[in-house]
């Protein structure tokens, strides 16, 4: 993944709180490939879209639902 695309995977991985890392593969190299990673440094991108996507698609538990 790009800087951009891990730009926003991270800002989506922070909404929903899902407790993972951002980081380049090369820290030399902030433009190229991106992956998220855990708390013990695995290689973790394929599951960390799965999981946003899912909160993603959730429908919330209360509040208001205002149709335009």
């Amino acid at each position: 993944m790009t800087g951009a695309e891990a730009h926003q995977l991270h800002v989506s991985v922070r909404q929903h709180g899902i407790p993972r890392s951002v980081d380049p593969a090369d820290p030399a190299r902030l433009d190229g490939d991106w992956l998220v990673v855990d708390e013990d440094g695995r290689d973790v991108t394929s599951s960390a879209y799965a999981r946003v996507l899912s909160a993603r698609q959730q429908q919330p538990q209360r509040g208001f639902v205002v149709a335009r």
